[in-house]
């Protein structure tokens, strides 16, 4: 009589599958082959819900976002980087100093592992580098065709000193405008590797934690005024914010605006403005006029720092209100996006 044995599922796989999702075996494989490796750390072996976490301030900010960039893997960067990068940002704008990041992966069933463990890799390099910790996480899938490949949520917890107040409500008649690098790369950088357009120069991701620029910054100018980054909707999209929050009105100078020869090309083009394309890398920085060429100087001198100019100063003029003096002489108004330029660029 022949013998009759249970088949044994099978435990290795090159892509997700729908049980990587189930809480269970397969789950569990995910964590500890790719996720753990990748983020040791004390916190996360804590193994719990969520990690207790030592913070010595009262002052603390908290951020949230979530990224389904496509494609995931793009020149300068890739899905997991602009992740990590995006939300310390967020909190280096807010005068903290990063400490922890959570991260939540939502997965297609069918992506491959390898890439899995690219993106979770270049996280863990990208969180070391910003100095800070990923201590917890989660992990779901959904069925092929209802994601795109893996959408990443981050959310990040930092420390702010008392003698810090940075807010878009701070801006103030007089004020001066830095941005701290050329504008658009990130957004043209992923319509062009999306489409597959085939530029002769490639245009990179401008990607980056701008925490060494943040630091040096507070640590000789602690009374700036305002601090953001300018992701989606660009530049233009910001200071509409800045300017409608404020209640102040904004004067750029078109002439001042760095922006890449290839960047303004491919705009050009494409009938785009480069004012509202999307950077991962650039900060808008709002200071007293006596402070701003102080602090530019200190930017220029950061590693992402180097192209930094400034681009305009808040005026006397229609509240909420941002114009433009253009290449020509005249002036126009740079209003919000009626809708999404380039979709899906973080």
């Amino acid at each position: 009589m022949k013998s009759v044995q249970c088949p044994i599922p099978k435990q290795r796989y090159d892509r997700v599958m729908l049980g990587h999702g189930s809480g269970g075996t397969l789950t569990q494989s995910l964590i500890d082959e790719i996720f753990y490796p990748a983020f040791k750390n004390p916190f996360l072996q804590q193994q719990h819900d969520g990690s207790i976490l030592p913070l010595l301030s009262q002052h603390i900010a908290f951020t949230t976002d979530s990224f389904v960039v496509s494609p995931i893997f793009f020149p300068g960067g890739n899905i997991g980087d602009l992740a990590v990068n995006g939300t310390v940002n967020d909190l280096l704008c807010c005068g903290a100093t990063p400490l922890y990041l959570s991260a939540g992966f939502i997965l297609e069933e069918g992506l491959l592992l390898d890439d899995l463990k690219k993106i979770v890799a270049t996280m863990a390099k990208a969180a070391e580098k910003a100095g800070v910790t990923i201590v917890t996480g989660d992990t779901k899938v959904v069925e092929k065709g209802k994601c795109d490949g893996i959408y990443i949520n981050t959310s990040g917890i930092g420390t702010v000193p008392s003698n810090i107040n940075i807010s878009p409500k701070r801006a103030t008649e007089g004020d001066i405008i830095i941005a701290t690098g050329f504008v658009g790369d990130h957004g043209i950088c992923i319509l062009s590797t999306r489409e597959n357009l085939g530029f002769e120069s490639e245009i990179k991701s401008d990607t980056a934690a701008l925490r060494s620029m943040v630091v040096s910054l507070l640590s000789e100018i602690p009374d700036i005024h305002v601090l953001r980054d300018a992701t989606r909707g660009g530049i233009a999209s910001t200071l509409n914010e800045i300017a409608e929050t404020a209640q102040v009105c904004i004067e750029l100078e078109e002439t001042q605006i760095p922006v890449r020869e290839s960047v303004s090309a491919v705009c050009n083009l494409l009938g785009l403005d480069p004012l509202y394309v999307a950077n991962e890398g650039v900060l808008l920085v709002i200071v007293r006029p006596e402070e701003a060429e102080h602090a530019l100087s200190i930017i220029r001198n950061s590693p992402n720092g180097h192209d930094a100019e400034i681009i305009g100063k808040v005026v006397k003029g229609s509240p909420g209100e941002v114009y433009i003096n253009t290449l020509f002489g005249s002036s126009r108004i740079i209003g919000r996006l009626s809708g999404e330029q380039l979709p899906r660029i973080c």
